[in-house]
């Protein structure tokens, strides 16, 4: 909102150092004044001299109080001046150097403020109350642009995925008005499998974006609680699929959202099972306590995959071997592991993904421990 505009923290800095001069010039003349002339004499004294040794000596005046006050004002009062002239001057100069930093953040707030989050202040010098708060601000604007990027590309990718199944709606409806004859059922069911897929993406995109924005309530869970309900949830796609899910571990309290630490299971040993074996394949999930954290890990067999892959698998709609398919809720999306990631850093937690020498993904969830 607009406000009147006031005095600048430099003009205010420097009226404060030069009253503190003044005041501080003052009460050394008051020290002055009640410890040192209090000691002499209201009015004057005069002595007239006296012989000794046949001569007359000189006479003896000693000034009085406001004697010497009358002498000592007018130098008081150029040193008053001289304060002033000096606060003022030197506290505009020393004003200006301690507020230069702020000078430079606010340059900086300002440039971050017309979209350009690339700029940083790297504010030089060591640390003080100044370059901590440099450097929090550059730490700022690096996550910043950093999730303003992800999320240009989350966006851009959205919309490329919730594109596909509209044209293919429309392209299914313009072939169905140019060929009145062709069998119904058919075109229903076909748009029902495309509507359904977007359904899917919609849902995942709206459960992407709660957990980032870490809208949630934390309850007590038990992750071993969560690991066996999402085994059980999947084992008739498992069965289906040739896949033995084995489940072990201890219990591992942790603080959280039930419903979204379940979905997260569900999405690791769903993806365990998907991209497994065609025959023979296994799911391992176990769940224990570390040294600083509750731990959820879900290994499966699978075709070997490299490092350079395993790194873009948290990526929103990043399709890695074989996941291009359509014969299960959610396959095909590429938001899978994404979804995993964002729950488990808006738990504080930590995600870790490794292929394994033999084959297959090794995907540990690490979460803070309950208190």
């Amino acid at each position: 909102m607009p406000r009147r505009r006031g005095l600048s923290v430099r003009m205010k800095l420097t009226l404060s150092y030069t009253g503190f001069l003044l005041v501080a010039g003052g009460l050394l003349l008051a020290l002055v004044w009640l410890f040192l002339l209090r000691y002499v004499p209201a009015e004057a004294i005069s002595i007239r001299g006296d012989w000794e040794n046949g001569m007359r000596g000189p006479g003896t005046f000693i000034p009085g109080r406001y004697d010497l006050w009358r002498a000592f004002a007018p130098k008081a009062a150029i040193l008053a001046v001289f304060l002033l002239v000096l606060g003022l001057g030197g506290g505009w100069f020393l004003a200006g150097r301690m507020l230069a930093p702020v000078a430079r953040i606010t340059e900086a707030t300002r440039t971050a403020a017309g979209g350009s989050l690339s700029h940083r202040i790297r504010l030089p010098g060591r640390a003080d109350e100044y370059r901590e708060l440099a450097d929090a601000f550059d730490a700022m604007l690096a996550r910043l642009e950093a999730h303003v990027a992800e999320q240009q590309r989350f966006a851009a990718n959205a919309s490329h995925e919730l594109r596909t199944p509209l044209a293919i709606t429309q392209t299914m409806l313009e072939v169905a008005r140019s060929d009145p004859g062709q069998e119904v059922g058919e075109l229903v069911e076909r748009l029902h499998i495309v509507n359904a897929r977007a359904i899917e993406l919609t849902e995942a995109l709206l459960l992407l974006s709660r957990a980032e924005q870490r809208s949630f309530a934390r309850d007590r869970v038990d992750l071993s609680l969560i690991a066996e309900e999402a085994a059980e949830t999947l084992l008739p796609l498992a069965e289906g699929r040739g896949v033995e899910i084995r489940t072990s571990g201890d219990v591992a309290p942790a603080v959280g959202s039930h419903a979204l630490l379940l979905q997260t299971a569900v999405n690791l040993v769903h993806n365990a099972i998907v991209h497994n074996l065609p025959e023979g394949g296994t799911v391992e999930v176990t769940t224990g306590l570390g040294p600083d954290s509750a731990q959820f890990t879900v290994e499966n067999t699978g075709p070997r995959l490299t490092a350079p892959l395993v790194a873009t698998l948290t990526e929103p709609f990043q399709r890695g071997t074989r996941r291009i398919r359509a014969d299960h809720a959610g396959v095909g999306l590429g938001l899978g592991l994404a979804i995993v990631k964002s729950i488990v850093q808006a738990h504080d937690g930590v995600l870790l993904l490794e292929a394994r020498e033999e084959g297959g993904l090794r995907v540990t969830v690490a979460l803070p421990p309950q208190r």
